[in-house]
């Protein structure tokens, strides 16, 4: 007997979006983890619409929670149906450190090709912060720790902004229109050579929720109260992968977050580096790492 045979006829169904609501889990990651790998079966309407009942949302729950202790999505299937007293494997037999290899030697061969599959497999299997949390922000510290000004790293970095730009741009384009949260304006900081960790940051920000007008590259600090106001938003999140200037720390910001009516956020490892300047005044450290960032965020600034 099969799982639908045995619900209820009254056991209440959710369609993909609420499901995606409900887990943090986006609908092209659900698909995938129908077909690719059998994690759940949701039930059909007659036109082909996945309904999906309680039970499976308790599975995708299930199954974040093996992700997020580094369980690759192609052993949790064999893990969902033993007692919850198994053994998490060690985070050797997860992909990740493998994932992270061949994404930094895309990003130093510049093959794009490459870059586009590791983009949209990582996204289409994953959540966001788990792609976040172990691929991304990983590879983006390895790859600035080793940039220099050696001939081909201007080169490598400006194509992986190029990259992410295209790619994280078009996420939040679809994004913006079904945002339940408040608007964020996200900006650049001055220092940064290349936009990556506010690109990061829009793209974690989006997925929790939030409409994000996103800028990539600075903006003068006596115009940014000027576009709060004028894209309406709730939040001004300033991301920097530098310490930036003392003098933008220490006094400009400062300023910044006393002239706002809304609050005045920094992320990434400026924040980390900076964050005994900052302490005390109004800018809100969110952290360096994006994930708790978010979680932060959140706090300060519930999405609906």
């Amino acid at each position: 007997m099969n799982d639908q045979a045995r619900r209820p006829a009254d056991t209440p169904l959710y369609p993909i979006r609420e499901v995606s609501r409900l887990t943090g889990v986006n609908s092209v990651t659900l698909r995938a983890w129908e077909r690719r790998y059998g994690l759940i079966k949701p039930q059909r309407t007659p036109k082909g619409h996945r309904l999906y009942a309680r039970e499976d949302i308790e599975r995708v729950e299930r199954i974040l929670q093996w992700l997020n202790r580094g369980v690759p999505v192609s052993q949790v299937r064999e893990l969902l149906d033993q007692p919850e007293t198994v053994e998490t494997p060690a985070p050797a037999a997860g992909d990740w450190p493998g994932q992270r290899r061949l994404l930094v030697s895309a990003v130093q061969a510049l093959d794009l090709t490459r870059l586009e599959e590791l983009f949209n497999q990582s996204l289409a299997l994953y959540p966001v912060p788990t792609c976040l949390a172990e691929l991304w922000q990983p590879v983006v510290r390895q790859l600035e720790e080793g940039w220099g000004e050696q001939l081909g790293d201007t080169l490598q970095r400006r194509t992986l902004e190029t990259f992410l730009r295209t790619r994280i741009g078009t996420r939040l384009l679809h994004a913006n229109p079904m945002g339940r949260g408040p608007t964020l304006l996200v900006v650049p900081l001055p220092d940064d050579p290349a936009p990556l960790w506010v690109l990061l940051t829009a793209l974690a920000a989006s997925d929790r929720g939030y409409r994000v007008h996103l800028f990539d590259a600075p903006l003068p600090c006596n115009e940014l109260p000027l576009a709060v106001e004028r894209f309406q938003a709730m939040a001004l999140l300033l991301a920097s992968g530098k310490a930036e200037k003392a003098e933008l720390v220490r006094r400009q910001l400062p300023r910044l977050a006393d002239q706002l009516e809304v609050p005045l956020m920094a992320c990434g490892p400026m924040a980390r580096i900076r964050e005994t300047d900052l302490e005390e005044t109004r800018v809100e450290l969110l952290g360096d790492d994006l994930c708790e960032a978010m979680e932060r965020l959140q706090a300060r600034l519930p999405v609906r």
